[in-house]
């Protein structure tokens, strides 16, 4: 588990070093690999900052849990044959996700539509029951 956390950590440095400064977040939930004394010391040493969920509060991470089981669900990645493939397949995902994929409980809109809905108060979709610009 040592060599598992510092090469994801080093990985993370070696790739975005340069832009990653002491603003940067490492969020995780509590689980026993992130709340290690060493991977708490590995974070500080590189002058970063450590965030995590609070114990038994499921809600903190509601949102991103929701958004990376979506993800889990909808992409196949077992032809992709390197991490360019992963990243290529997942940025992918994610303008779909955030431009195209309609959800219930934003208005029947995609992320950046509801956002230019309850911004704007126009909404983009041709039909007689427009819903309220509710956050």
């Amino acid at each position: 588990m040592e060599i598992t956390r510092r090469y994801l950590l080093k990985h993370l440095l070696n790739t975005h070093g340069i832009s990653l400064q002491a603003e940067t977040l490492i969020h995780s939930d509590q689980g026993c690999h992130y709340t290690s004394y060493k991977f708490i010391q590995l974070i500080k040493d590189s002058n970063l900052r450590q965030s995590m969920s609070r114990r038994g509060n499921c809600w903190d991470n509601a949102p991103q849990e929701s958004f990376f089981g979506h993800m889990k669900d909808e992409i196949d990645l077992s032809m992709c044959r390197d991490f360019s493939d992963v990243k290529y397949k997942i940025d992918d995902w994610i303008d779909y996700y955030n431009n195209d994929r309609y959800q219930w409980q934003l208005a029947k809109l995609s992320p950046n539509e509801f956002y230019q809905f309850i911004t704007t108060g126009n909404y983009p979709l041709a039909i007689n029951n427009i819903p309220e610009a509710k956050v």
